[in-house]
Formats: structure tokens, sequence, C-alpha cells
């Protein structure tokens, strides 16, 4: 596993098979820079390798900001080259959150803008504080979305609706975002890590292999055709189909008792 020990600008802990994540710099509202994305990182391969997780839950720390964007102290001063290998290693850590094999909530207590708003989106669910705010408000720097927004968001929201977050970089709510279909729900600030621990916890009790693959087969059938998704999937069928929590769930089932996965 990763060595989490040497972690500055994340809080890391596991309790109860649910790996925290924590985004902690909020005196900049836990914006993003090298050293924070090189943390999320670790955390996250940590997470992945840990048999003992099996959902994770990442936020900011405070009450304003789950991540307000980039660190643009340090984006001011970055060259065409430094901004391209910037960009690719955000996307490679997004890109790790995506495909960790794990559900990842992202549990959005303020700010979702730029980088956080991507970091969001790379998450498999999203719940948000009724005080939260999403955009992509790259543009308004000359910039645009590095961290993947330009791909996600499109196949969240629909093209249009993207496209004009994009190209005009405004902020909207909770409640436009969860209308469109950005985030899965809004909660009422206390009642935030909550909710995410309970849809974890209702997750984790269904079998880790087919959990595993419905996220495999939803983010692979996602850069394919149909048919080739439809492939997929069924291949996926079967290699459940042939695991012994497979013959556990269709047992539990017939004889009317709550089933026992070892993910096996």
């Amino acid at each position: 596993m990763a060595d989490v020990s040497a972690l500055t600008n994340v809080l890391y802990e596991k309790k109860n098979g649910i790996a925290y994540v924590t985004l902690n710099r909020p005196k900049v509202l836990n914006a993003l820079n090298t050293p924070t994305w090189t943390d999320l990182k670790t955390a996250f391969e940590d997470a992945k390798a840990d048999a003992t997780v099996h959902g994770v839950i990442l936020t900011g720390a405070g009450d304003k900001a789950f991540i307000a964007g980039a660190d643009i102290s340090e984006l001011a001063h970055v060259d065409a080259y430094e901004a391209e290998e910037s960009s690719r290693f955000g996307q490679g850590v997004l890109d790790l959150i995506e495909t960790l094999g794990k559900p990842v909530v992202a549990a959005i207590n303020g700010f979702a803008l730029g980088g956080g708003c991507e970091t969001a989106m790379a998450c498999t669910i999203r719940i948000a504080a009724e005080h939260a705010k999403f955009g992509q408000p790259e543009v308004k720097l000359g910039l645009l979305p590095g961290g993947g927004g330009t791909q996600r968001l499109p196949r969240l929201v629909g093209k249009g609706r993207a496209l004009q977050l994009i190209l005009t970089g405004e902020t909207i709510s909770a409640q436009e975002a969860h209308r469109i279909g950005l985030v899965n729900e809004v909660v009422p600030a206390t009642d935030l890590i909550a909710r995410a621990e309970a849809i974890l916890k209702q997750i984790s009790a269904n079998a880790p292999i087919a959990v595993k693959f419905s996220l495999e087969a939803a983010n692979k059938g996602m850069d394919t055709s149909q048919a080739e998704g439809f492939a997929l999937e069924a291949s996926y069928f079967g290699i459940c189909a042939a695991t012994e929590d497979k013959k556990e769930g269709t047992s539990a089932f017939l004889e009317k008792r709550a089933p026992q996965f070892h993910g096996r």
C-alpha cells in the first residue's frame, strides 16, 4: 500500500470499511496545487490497495469549500509545457478515483469550482450540501477545464448544458446542479457525511465483486459503442456467475434470508 505517513494537505483515516479523504487547506478554500494533487494520489492508491476498504468519502475541510479550484498563485506562473504536464497529472489522479473499483462518494460541503467540480465528477456519487456551488470558471482566467471537465461534464449533463457552463464560466447552485443531473442528492450540511456513509453502507451490503464489475462496465462502456458495451457487460455477468458470492446471493434469496458475501 502507499505510504500515507507523509500526507500534508490531505487528512486520511479509515474506519468501519470506509476511507475518509479530506482536502485540508481551508485557508485557501482547499485549492488544488501540485503537493495536494500528489497527496490525493497517495491516499487513493492506499484506499485501492487496502482490501478492508469498501468505499471512500471525499470532502473538504471547513464549511465553505469542497475544493474551490486550482491554486491560482501556482497556476499564474506555469508555462505551456508545465500547464500540459499539470493537466495530465491531474487527469491521472481523477482517473484513479473514477476507476478505483470501489465506490467513491463526494460529500460536497461548499464551493466545487474548476478542479473541484472536476474532482467531484470523477467520483461515483455526488452528495451536495444545500449551500454548495458548482462551476467551471476557467475561461475567465484565459484557460479551459484541464482536469477532465470538457469530457465528464457533457457525459453527466448533456453537451448543450455542459457547453453553456464551460463557455460562460457561470456558477450554479446545488439545487440547479441536482436538477441537471450533476449531483445525485442535496441534503442539509449537517447531514452530509451521514448520508454519504449511509450510501456506502448500502453498497457494501452487496457482493463486492459484483459492485467492482458494475463500476467497471459502466465506466468502460461510456467510451465504447453500445454493442461493445453489451459484450463487456455479458462478459462480466459471466465472471460474476462463477463466484461464490453469486451462489450465496441466489441461495439467500430463495431461502428468504440476508446474504453473507465474502468477495469470492
